[in-house]
């Protein structure tokens, strides 16, 4: 494997060998990461969601997202077998982007020659593991991970089983994060136009039956526990209805997708037409189904951040490493450039091994944050644990072992997004009313905030002079842990 590592040879490239430089890639430029305490809040809120689960409550019934559940069983997986561990949470996560990786590449050999399909897969490793808050394991992640997969069946198979199970693998995806629903929508389309259009409607008709009866399959069994438990309604208003109303918000518009949308379709659209990629390759024919697929959906939703973009790397640097390919080549005296480019790409990593080395030897543990320090703090001055409200680092109501004050706050700026009250089932109408009754009724004895920033978005300005006005009242700073502000209620 080692002399396979060295040699430049491509064709020799086997399926072990690149798994394995894969995941050597995926754990180094993540492994620094795995002693944060969070790297992106809404991974805090995933854990939460599968430690309630872990604990006997359905996701929705104790604590609530805006997820389907099976971002949450991931997590809750993952405690069950380790614990509390942040270390087994971010090296599946690893290992799980690595897979993904490799399942690019697997699409991409059947495209492509070994040598792009193989820089494809490594820098499909950066751009889900580099430049912004991607180094934790998000839901974008795992749902990539089964479309991926689903889409790799697709290309290498053509019988009824493969289109079964990649129809299983698709309903993972879709119970991972709803917006996926649109590509699988546009590939059922594809294959339905692509019936007609060769003369063989009735093969491609079964072949959709089945990937359907799978997607359903699927679907079925996330519902399956809630039946069980009488209370379907909760998952069908949490899973459907709740996202639809969230693309609604205040915040949401689809000329803010713009950008991200325009320059995507510019580069594809170049791409066909100065004949970089073959628009008759029905394989590329399928990445681009996918990628608008995508793409309609963040129109629809009327937001992008940065993290949903790792749902389209996969699909969109197969043909942009193709029409990179068609361009001269780099000449040798560049050669060295272009090396140390590669090199420094994962400079965030670099940045953070160096973190966790000053924080080892500072206070004597890799693990590194407020989400972390603070709870430890807490615990060492014995100040109450049960009642706290964690208005920013949240992850530490489970270093902790206790729960948000209530429904809506489990992930803090669910609170201002009333228009998904009534999904959850919260007896409080409004965002102001819900900050008032956590305030005013539970009373957290603690409170946490971080130094620097308005507890909610500066737009928000009711909440933040409401709670600014009542911390000042009736709480009292009692230390600042880093960024972290610890009130304590007087």
């Amino acid at each position: 494997m080692l002399k396979k590592l060295r040699s430049p040879r491509y064709q020799d490239l086997d399926w072990k060998t690149a798994l394995f430089v894969l995941v050597i890639v995926a754990v180094f430029i993540r492994f620094p990461f795995f002693f944060r305490d969070y790297v992106d809040r809404d991974e805090s809120t995933f854990i939460l969601m599968g430690q309630s689960w872990v604990n006997g409550h359905l996701p929705y019934t104790q604590l609530w997202d805006l997820k389907p559940p099976i971002t949450f069983l991931y997590f809750a997986i993952i405690i069950k077998l380790f614990g509390k561990s942040f270390f087994a949470i971010r090296l599946f996560g690893s290992v799980m982007v690595a897979i993904t990786a490799l399942f690019t590449y697997g699409i991409a050999i059947k495209i492509t020659t070994k040598k792009v399909a193989f820089w494809t897969a490594i820098f499909c490793l950066f751009f889900q593991s580099l430049f912004g808050s991607l180094q934790g394991v998000m839901s974008e992640h795992i749902c990539t991970f089964f479309f991926v997969a689903a889409l790799y069946i697709l290309v290498h198979k053509t019988d009824a089983k493969w289109f079964f199970t990649s129809g299983l693998l698709l309903g993972l995806s879709v119970m991972t994060k709803l917006n996926m629903a649109y590509p699988v929508f546009c590939l059922g389309l594809y294959f339905l136009w692509e019936g007609f259009y060769e003369n063989h409607p009735w093969k491609n008709i079964k072949n959709l039956v089945f990937m359907g009866a799978g997607f359903f399959v699927t679907i079925s069994c996330t519902a399956i526990p809630y039946y069980l438990q009488g209370d379907t309604q909760i998952w069908w208003k949490s899973i459907v209805e709740a996202p639809l109303a969230y693309s609604e918000g205040k915040f949401h518009s689809p000329w803010k997708t713009l950008p991200y949308v325009g320059t995507i379709a510019i580069l594809l659209g170049s791409g066909y037409y100065f004949k970089l990629i073959d628009w008759k390759s029905k394989k590329l024919q399928l990445l681009t189904v996918v990628v608008v697929g995508i793409l309609i959906s963040y129109i629809q939703a009327g937001k992008v951040n940065g993290h949903y973009l790792i749902q389209l790397y996969p699909f969109i640097l197969i043909p942009l490493a193709m029409a990179v390919a068609k361009l001269p080549l780099i000449t040798k005296k560049y050669r060295p450039l272009i090396i140390a480019l590669l090199i420094l790409i994962p400079m965030e990593s670099y940045l953070e091994y160096a973190n966790i080395i000053s924080n080892k030897v500072q206070k004597a543990s890799f693990y590194n944050g407020e989400g972390i320090d603070v709870p430890r703090y807490i615990e060492e001055h014995e100040l109450e644990t049960k009642n706290i409200f964690f208005t920013e680092y949240h992850i530490g109501y489970w270093v902790l072992g206790v729960n948000p004050p209530t429904k809506a706050a489990t992930h803090p700026s669910n609170i201002t997004r009333e228009e998904l009250f009534p999904y959850m089932d919260n007896p409080r109408k409004t965002g102001i009313e819900e900050l008032k009754y956590i305030m005013e009724v539970v009373r957290p004895k603690v409170l946490v905030a971080r130094e620097g920033k308005k507890i909610f978005d500066k737009k928000l300005v009711e909440y933040n002079t409401y709670i600014d006005a009542y911390l000042e009242k009736h709480y009292k700073l009692r230390a600042t842990v880093g960024r972290g502000l610890i009130y304590q209620r007087l």
